[in-house]
Parts: structure tokens; sequence; C-alpha cells
């Protein structure tokens, strides 16, 4: 398979679902406001919408949309998918919230300099942030079992850290968990990238 990103974008929630799935990939990295790969080459050949993930698996069939991407390869390995009869429905729905209702919001927010317009989004963000705190289940969003919402939400609080945004003191604990996978380790030093707290300078985001 061949997976397309950008280091600190959304594609990392995918690149550390890929590998606690186990699953083979080749790597390439995405200049997204350039829109080409690392030898120059135009990467809307591959994506024609241009950002990423993007993930092309073995028969050729080229997957796109974060949510969708995390939930095929969370279908590959049922460990990172909740337990229960509406195990998958519950994650496709805390998926759903955290690109359509989280995600979305912060991409004006890297890049708005009207500061009225930057409390809206930044008072929106920390609600719903409050929101998803509440549904911690233990370590995890579904408890003990790591899953693809949790890879989605851990790159969500990396960029609450780039704006400064608080969020509720709950997620430290979060966050220790998920960067003690080994998983989440192989991404950070893959991406070039600190532990959260440690994190540097914000970075391209999509």
């Amino acid at each position: 398979m061949d997976f397309y990103h950008t280091p600190a974008s959304s594609s990392q929630a995918t690149h550390i679902l890929l590998r606690e799935a186990k699953l083979d990939f080749r790597p390439h990295k995405v200049d997204i406001f350039n829109h080409t790969l690392e030898d120059g080459s135009d990467y809307t050949r591959v994506n024609p919408n241009g950002y990423v993930p993007a993930l092309v698996i073995e028969d050729g069939t080229l997957l796109t949309e974060n949510a969708a991407i995390i939930d095929w390869i969370a279908s590959q390995s049922r460990a990172l998918l909740p337990g229960g009869e509406l195990g998958r429905t519950r994650h496709l729905q805390m998926l759903a919230f955290l690109s359509t209702e989280v995600q979305k919001p912060f991409i004006p927010l890297f890049f708005l300099e009207d500061e009225a317009e930057q409390a809206r989004l930044r008072e929106t963000l920390a609600q719903r942030f409050r929101w998803v705190a509440a549904k911690l289940e233990g370590d995890f969003l579904f408890g003990g079992r790591f899953t693809g919402a949790d890879a989605f939400l851990y790159v969500m609080l990396r960029w609450a850290a780039m704006v400064g945004l608080e969020t509720p003191g709950i997620f430290g604990a979060f966050v220790e968990a998920v960067e003690s996978r080994g998983a989440v380790k192989a991404v950070l030093a893959a991406e070039g990238l600190q532990p959260l707290y440690a994190a540097a300078s914000p970075l391209p985001v999509t």
C-alpha cells in the first residue's frame, strides 16, 4: 500500500493507525501547499483533491478522507474498534464528530487574523473538547481499547497545543497513555515531531 501524508497534519491519525494495525505500507510525504511529492512530482495525479491523507490499497483503489481511511484500517484489525454490537457505529459517530465539529473549525483558526472571529472559534472548540472529554471511558474514548478515534483525538489535541487552546485537564492522562504506545512513538519519530507537551512551533495542517 502507498500512504500519502504530511507531518503534523490530520493524516497523522491514519499514520498511527496503520502502525497500530501492523499493516505494510510505503509512506510518501506531501507538500500540501504546492501539491507535490518529495521527488517534485504532481501529487494531484494520485489524489486530484490535493489533500491528505490518501491511501492506495493493493488492488489500486484510492481511499481518501481521514474518517473513511481510519474506518477501513480498523476494519482490517477489529481490535482497533470498540467492542459490542454497535462498536463500529459508535466509532464512526466519534470519527464524524472529530472530523466535522473539531477539525473543521481549526482550519480557519490557523490562518485568520480577525480577533473577534478567532475568539468565537476558540470558544466553539473549547466547548467541543469539553464534550469529548466527558466521553472518555478510562484511558481512552471507549475504555481500555485504543481505537482510530483515539488517534484522531490525539492529533486534534496537538493542534490545540499549537494555537495555545486550553483543553480539559483529563486529557493529560489520555495523552500520556497514547504517547506510551510504540506505534505513536514510531510515528512521531518518522514525522520528526516531539511528544505533545514538548511540541515546538506550529507546522502546516490540513
